[in-house]
């Protein structure tokens, strides 16, 4: 028990202490290529139109604070898996050998998500930066980064199903819905809606702290179901995201962005199905309680486009639904701390119904 439990707490010290580590030197080269969006603004919403509420709020920190940070993020995971694969390799026999939690059934997958979401991410990020208010002001076309999500999505389905012999999702205690070759699209629906939750991130600290509690219950449920290396992997993620939320607090010294929360979403996933049938458990129908909050960003968004598309009027003053709020008078810190105190409440409940059926 307790070298399981080194197992997976180790590596979120070691990413939280490598994002601390190498989080100056990234500030140093966002700030001296000055990678922040060159105008402020979304220039266009949900539905069309323009965005006055959004571009007043936003005027003045979206041109003067880098994008990017998601790298002390994924860097942090990718250095921490890479210490502990080298320890295992140079230490085969020793207690350091067994600290690796790189494993073909458990890990592979969540990290290539991971990764694909990082570069993907990256060139958005760099394309938004580098865009002059006509060409690429936006980075990558949404079409573009959900055919990523969609892509990658079919081939981490089709391991489940041809590697892993996995054509079943659990349903909170009332057993498993065998959907057969429709797991795949099942797999699929699923990634496409968590990463269409990734608008969450706009307000300092907001999606860093919501993201951080969601993975923390994946802990619980990883180890609960005793899959140690799915445990620490999420374990070595919420590292990450604790160090980037140290410089990420309000005044934020740089925004996640898409190269963060596109890794984030898109392991995020995959994490989620490890847990379900593989563990005997729910990972996949408790996600949307115990990201409550990624399902409710989605279902505001939803909701604003549908309200200006078919009845004229807007549903919300502003979107997504965080925005609102600081439309409503909300000062950003409030918005983010209830949101913080929301995502701890719904990641305990969604790991007490995981255990507790």
């Amino acid at each position: 028990m307790e070298l399981t439990l080194i197992k997976v707490f180790l590596p979120t010290a070691m990413a939280f202490s490598i994002g601390i580590l190498i989080t100056p030197l990234i500030t140093h080269y966002l700030y001296k290529y000055r990678a922040w969006k060159k105008s402020a603004g979304k220039g266009s919403g949900y539905g069309g139109g323009g965005t006055p509420i959004f571009d007043a709020l936003h005027k003045e920190r979206d041109t003067n604070t880098p994008r990017l940070g998601g790298i002390v993020i994924w860097a942090s995971v990718v250095a921490t898996i890479s210490i502990l694969a080298g320890l295992e390799f140079l230490f085969p026999d020793s207690v350091f050998g067994k600290l690796n939690f790189l494993s073909r059934s458990q890990t592979w997958l969540p990290l290539m998500a991971l990764l694909v979401g990082a570069a993907v991410g990256f060139i958005d990020d760099l394309l938004t930066i580098r865009g002059d208010g006509r060409h690429f002001a936006g980075g990558l076309p949404l079409s573009q980064r959900m055919f990523v999500v969609m892509v990658t999505a079919l081939l981490s389905a089709w391991w489940f199903y041809d590697k892993l012999d996995v054509d079943t999702i659990s349903f909170l205690g009332f057993g498993q819905i065998d959907l057969g070759l429709w797991f795949i699209p099942a797999f699929v629906f699923v990634a496409l809606c968590v990463y269409m939750s990734s608008v969450i991130d706009g307000i300092d600290g907001l999606a860093g702290g919501v993201f951080m509690f969601i993975f923390t219950a994946y802990v619980g449920i990883g180890l609960w179901q005793e899959q140690i290396d799915i445990a620490a992997f999420a374990a070595t993620v919420v590292g990450g995201i604790l160090a980037f939320l140290w410089f990420n607090v309000p005044p934020a010294r740089f925004y996640m962005s898409e190269t963060g929360v596109m890794a984030l979403t898109m392991s995020l996933t995959v994490v989620a199905f490890m847990t379900d049938t593989l563990g005997d458990g729910e990972g996949v129908s408790v996600l949307p309680i115990i990201g409550f909050l990624l399902v409710a960003t989605v279902v505001a968004n939803v909701a604003q486009i549908m309200g200006k598309r078919f009845f004229g009027r807007k549903v919300l003053l502003v979107a997504p639904l965080h925005h609102h709020f600081e439309a409503e008078g909300w000062p950003p810190y409030k918005v983010t701390m209830r949101y913080w105190i929301l995502g701890f409440v719904f990641a305990v409940v969604g790991l007490l119904l995981t255990i507790g059926i």
